[in-house]
């Protein structure tokens, strides 16, 4: 049977990257294959190598250079990507050569508290100060517009009024530690098809 080889971008601490990994572990349909990062001191490059993933760091004129982007991505025969707490916006080469093969990851109910600047805690005050009686986890196509593309797959958890923003920000952690690499497993599985 053959393997989706999929890469995941990151720029912080890699729960969600190393969640992925663990998920795909033995699978017989998708192989984490690669973790690229903007940032050279991001835990989640030691959290991947420490599961045996190759690992690329992409900082910003790298990330923007398809001359550097586009045959990393083919040297580990890339087919999709997985956003995964990552900051930067996306080339639009990339774009291009990944249609419909770029997912991300947002912190609430799109369109909801999404674009630009809003990203981690950030959500999690905007949400608290709005007085939201609920939030989730969005997964969504990445598009050339910040948040924007096509919702893929929404959960969500209630908040209480006590609820701080670091309460709400682990509630909603929780929720992509359980769905995403699921998720991401069904698209995948459906794009093979």
């Amino acid at each position: 049977m053959k393997h989706t080889n999929i890469a995941i971008f990151v720029s912080g601490g890699g729960t969600n990257c190393e969640n992925i990994i663990r998920y795909f572990q033995g699978s017989e349909k998708v192989n984490c294959v690669l973790v690229v990062s903007n940032k050279e001191d991001a835990m989640a490059l030691t959290r991947a190598e420490r599961l045996g993933v190759p690992t690329a760091v992409a900082p910003k004129a790298m990330l923007n250079d398809p001359d550097f982007m586009l045959p990393l991505l083919r040297r580990y025969e890339v087919e999709f990507i997985v956003l995964a707490g990552f900051l930067p916006i996306v080339p639009d080469f990339l774009l291009e050569a990944f249609p419909e093969g770029i997912v991300n990851i947002h912190p609430s109910l799109l369109p909801k508290f999404g674009g630009k600047g809003m990203w981690g805690h950030h959500v999690h005050e905007a949400v608290k100060a709005a007085g939201e009686t609920e939030t989730g986890m969005t997964v969504h196509w990445v598009s050339p517009v910040c948040d924007g593309g096509d919702i893929i797959a929404q959960f969500r958890c209630p908040i209480a009024p006590e609820d701080t923003a670091d309460d709400i920000a682990e509630k909603e952690h929780q929720l992509e530690m359980l769905h995403y690499p699921r998720v991401i497993e069904e698209i995948v599985l459906k794009k093979e098809v």
